[in-house]
């Protein structure tokens, strides 16, 4: 059967390692037969949680006016979401955490998923890799039935495009 798969890529650089892993498993996705959108997060205007609690306190929607309430209406929407960050000193980028951070308003319709987790990171062990995977996982723990699925280890590549010489770039 036919999923809703939401590639939420939030590399500051298009053609970067955590985002050709991304396109990586949208081929494998798509030849799958799956519907697949991928969300470029840098292509996107996504402000921080400014902590006003209008969502939380009053049931209102966000007050501020970017592209989050439409990339989280597409998380609610989707069967998998797919989470991809470059690791910025063993944690996940800005741009990923200032998106889940806006999933505050609507993290409660987001049910039912499954997820998988990509990153890409210079360093080689992989173990050193679990922080951002915790992080990931934390956003998870607030969420209902969430099913993690994968985690993708893209490491050992540091400049742009280096992960095509690794083994990770393959279609799940």
């Amino acid at each position: 059967m036919s999923k809703k798969v939401l590639i939420i890529s939030s590399s500051p650089r298009k053609g970067g390692n955590s985002d050709l892993l991304c396109d990586g498993f949208e081929k494998g996705a798509l030849e799958a037969g799956n519907e697949v959108e991928k969300i470029f997060l840098k292509d996107k205007t996504v402000h921080p949680c400014t902590g006003c609690s209008v969502c939380s306190m009053y049931g209102k929607p966000c007050p501020q006016k970017d592209d989050a309430a439409e990339i989280v209406e597409k998380m609610i929407v989707a069967d998998v979401i797919v989470m991809a960050t470059p690791v910025y000193f063993y944690t996940m980028c800005g741009q990923m955490k200032i998106m889940i951070d806006r999933c505050c308003a609507r993290y409660t319709e987001i049910t039912n998923k499954e997820f998988y987790f990509i990153i890409a990171a210079a360093e080689n062990d992989k173990s050193m890799m679990e922080r951002t995977i915790d992080g990931f996982r934390g956003f998870l723990d607030c969420l209902e039935n969430p099913q993690e699925k994968g985690v993708i280890y893209g490491i050992g590549a540091w400049k742009v495009g280096e992960i095509k010489d690794t083994p990770y770039l393959v279609v799940p």
